[in-house]
């Protein structure tokens, strides 16, 4: 009886681990896409922002701050 347990148990953890081997994602297709825009663009699209009305020249200061603080 103990030998049919242990082969039950072997079976249970075989067909485990095979079922997980193929398990890679689900065949999602991941794209990362990484757009890099320089400090001085940030502030001439802010700056035309502020000029154009799409931002108050509250906002335009704090995002500013923000920018420049960050650097790179």
């Amino acid at each position: 009886m103990k030998m049919k347990a242990h082969l039950l148990l072997l079976a249970a953890l075989f067909a485990g681990a095979t079922s997980f081997a193929g398990c890679r994602g689900g065949g999602a297709n991941v794209q990362q896409n990484v757009t890099t825009v320089s400090q001085g663009q940030e502030l001439e699209d802010l700056k035309r922002a502020l000029d154009q009305g799409a931002i108050t020249q509250d906002e335009y200061e704090k995002l500013q701050k923000k920018i420049l603080k960050r650097g790179y």
